[in-house]
């Protein structure tokens, strides 16, 4: 295999006011393969790699009065907003209920343990913005930076970085927080955003950050 472009990694500060934590789609079926995308010949288990993470950066952000808002990759009733799929098992994911509303597995996972006065934000396409809620929520908690992780980082992660960034958002990805199908994947979904749309930092680098600033105010 070629070897890999480096990544650019941010080395300045990340703000902690007028500042939001997004949590992309960290959803069980993402995560177990006993449901309906393991069930359609997705091995998930490398998706996995952002749970340590994502908690981390979640009870962070808490922590240090930092808003933590949600989002869920979830189909109607009947599936009518599911649209045309490019990519394997699109035909079996819809026939299967695949993230249909009510389903246990569009729950976003325990380790999370989201809280009853935070945001959940849910969506049936890629970005977190397209066709949702999310921007009147930012702005009506004043929110300017936005530090995302989630998963997948090639597909809902990279699309709704993306769109933050042409929005104007100060936008952070969280290297060390995301997960993807492939390795390739995962580390050229971070060097395009780190090119362009979004400055690529890890929890550490947030933490170290955060410290010296005084705690934000929520909500």
């Amino acid at each position: 295999m070629a070897e890999l472009h480096p990544i650019s990694m941010y080395e300045g500060d990340i703000p902690k006011n007028d500042t939001a934590v997004l949590v992309v789609d960290m959803q069980r079926a993402f995560f177990d393969n006993n449901d309906s995308l393991g069930q359609a010949g997705l091995d998930v288990t490398p998706l996995r790699t952002a749970i340590p993470g994502s908690v981390k950066l979640v009870n962070l952000a808490r922590a240090s009065g930092v808003p933590v808002i949600f989002t869920r990759y979830v189909y109607m009733p009947g599936m009518v907003d599911f649209g045309h799929k490019y990519g394997a098992s699109a035909e079996a994911r819809k026939t299967s209920n695949s993230l249909g509303f009510g389903t246990e597995e569009i729950e976003i996972i325990s380790e999370l343990d989201v809280q009853p006065d935070e945001v959940v934000i849910d969506k049936s396409r890629p970005s977190s913005f397209y066709g949702t809620r999310l921007e009147p929520v930012l702005t009506g908690m004043g929110v300017r930076n936005l530090i995302v992780c989630g998963v997948t980082t090639n597909i809902c992660v990279e699309t709704t970085v993306r769109d933050a960034g042409q929005r104007d958002y100060g936008t952070f990805v969280v290297s060390d927080a995301v997960g993807e199908f492939l390795p390739e994947r995962n580390h050229y979904a971070l060097f395009g955003m780190g090119w362009s749309f979004a400055n690529v930092v890890t929890v550490a680098d947030i933490e170290a950050s955060w410290a010296s600033v005084p705690q934000a105010k929520a909500g």
